[in-house]
């Protein structure tokens, strides 16, 4: 018998996840962050060209869902990943994606 891909009391949970990381910008956010590490609102608007109310909408999201952590100094609000399955789910996804593109299957 084979394990079950997502646990049935977890499911509802994956999905919100996934639904979390199915966002572009999302992940060009956390792009930034595993490049650069701990990054304020003001430099992800910089690094990204997004509007500053887009990203702090999409921060706050990953923040709440647990995906990052955030803290405040004085006036800026500084976030990083805090969840460390994003790098190896990220590399699985898109290794695959990789091996799609070169005809490997």
């Amino acid at each position: 018998m084979t394990e079950e891909l997502v646990p049935q009391t977890q499911i509802e949970r994956a999905a919100q996840r996934f639904k979390i990381l199915s966002e572009p910008v999302r992940l060009e956010l956390l792009n930034q962050m595993q490049i650069h590490g701990e990054q304020t609102v003001s430099e992800l608007v910089e690094a990204t060209g997004h509007r500053q109310a887009n990203v702090s909408k999409h921060l706050g999201l990953m923040a709440s869902e647990g995906l990052l952590d955030r803290r405040k100094e004085g006036l800026y609000v500084y976030y990083q990943i805090s969840d460390p399955t994003l790098s190896a789910l990220c590399m699985l996804v898109c290794g695959r994606l990789r091996e799609e593109t070169n005809g490997v299957e």
